[in-house]
């Protein structure tokens, strides 16, 4: 197998660095935007840095000329241009106009990446993991051990799997109780919980959550999609009160349960309701599924905002994009009804007509988190036990890169906000 990765010292000395830059433009003309992530984390691995060119030609990447870089993305069949240094200025006399709305921020170092996922093989496949590995970006999974022994912060990036960490298992029981997955995943969670001393898997998934939010706070940078946004705010809220019926963990919830909810405790949803019925495949009212199934595929669409890339770098990073209105795609959880979202939670994409949120954003402590609604940007209605999206025939997916911005979110050097 090919070596990827040059450690620096090799790297630096083996690069002829000419007057000129390389730039990765990221607008239509970009052959495949998904594999150019993974080129601009490899330079980064190799302690290179990258400009990210905010809002120009799609948030294109701008770096210094070396024959290596250029012979990378000919292997990955990237598109990029060799320019002079003229024409580099030039590029950045126009970003740096105060009437254009675009920005230039550097990368500096690549981030750490972690994934936390069940180590057992579940009959769905995962947004993220499958960007990761087609973008040729590495990661570590991890999973309950590892968050409740406290290793999170090793890592400067989390993507939380499709999840429930309500300690329902996925509120599958109704459909798939008999299943030979179902009754395996409740096996392993059970005895998981039981080796490092919970009595009930929602308790050890309660300090799950725990331990990611100290690991938000403490300056990490989660990032996760469908159930892994609402099940965790949820568990977060209910983190004092049994909301598991006996299927769950042998014993009722707590008939008092949705008044016991603390959303204090929560990032981004506040005055959402319970679905406590074990046989409804829903946690609460904060998912819009619903309301996407009404309108059908061909009429569902979000629209990501356009951010001030001088004064909101945040979200202006994290939406970049070669289209504006995106393709919407179901999941166990599709969107967010704007009413329960919290006031400072920044919205970045959104079905306007339907009064849903699919995109949003937030601070907490020194850390940041992004929830992104729905299973898979290019398979509207991904079911359980359907084939992973072959990304080979998506390169230039804008909802697939959506998740990659978040990948280089953490790599941006710290530039304070204007406020």
């Amino acid at each position: 197998m090919r070596k990827l990765i040059f450690t620096a010292v090799l790297l630096l000395t083996a690069f002829t660095i000419q007057a000129s830059k390389i730039l990765i433009p990221m607008d239509d003309g970009q052959s495949n935007h998904l594999k150019a992530y993974g080129i601009a984390f490899w330079v980064l691995q190799n302690e290179i840095e990258i400009e990210w060119l905010l809002n120009y030609r799609g948030g294109s990447f701008m770096i210094s000329n070396y024959a290596e870089i250029t012979n990378e993305c000919t292997i990955r069949g990237v598109s990029f241009q060799v320019i002079a240094d003229v024409q580099a200025q030039s590029i950045y006399s126009e970003i740096a106009d105060p009437e254009v709305n675009m920005e230039r921020v550097k990368l500096e170092v690549a981030p750490k990446v972690a994934v936390y996922s069940p180590k057992t093989k579940l009959p769905w496949d995962d947004a993220v993991t499958l960007a990761l590995t087609y973008a040729e970006i590495p990661y570590t999974v991890v999973y309950d051990e590892e968050v409740v022994r406290g290793e999170l912060p090793k890592y400067d990036w989390l993507h939380l799997h499709h999840e429930d960490f309500t300690g329902q298992y996925g509120k599958f029981y109704r459909a798939f109780r008999g299943a030979d997955w179902y009754q395996e995943e409740v096996r392993s969670q059970t005895a998981m919980a039981h080796s490092m001393g919970f009595q009930k898997v929602s308790e050890m998934k309660r300090d799950v959550v725990l331990e990611i939010r100290n690991f938000v706070l403490g300056g990490g940078f989660l990032f996760t999609m469908c159930s892994g946004t609402d099940s965790f705010d949820i568990a977060l809220a209910a983190q004092n009160v049994d909301i598991c019926e006996s299927m769950f963990d042998d014993d009722p919830a707590d008939p008092k349960a949705q008044d016991k909810l603390d959303f204090e405790q929560t990032f981004a949803f506040k005055n959402f309701a319970l679905e406590m019925d074990p046989m409804v495949y829903e946690f609460s009212n904060i998912d819009g599924t619903d309301d996407h199934g009404k309108i059908g595929e061909l009429q569902d669409f979000f629209t990501l905002f356009e951010f001030s890339a001088k004064w909101d770098i945040m979200p202006t990073m994290l939406t970049q994009n070669h289209e504006q209105v995106i393709k919407g795609f179901m999941g166990q959880t599709t969107s967010f009804r704007s009413k329960y979202i919290k006031s400072d939670v920044t919205i970045m994409g959104e079905n306007k007509n339907l009064k849903t949120a699919k995109y949003i954003h937030g601070t907490l402590g020194q850390g940041q988190w992004t929830f992104y609604g729905g299973h898979d940007p290019e398979d509207y209605r991904h079911r359980v036990s359907d084939p992973p999206t072959d990304l080979n025939l998506h390169p230039n997916s804008p909802g697939y890169r959506l998740i990659l911005n978040n990948i280089l979110f953490p790599a941006a050097k710290k530039k304070k906000q204007k406020t």
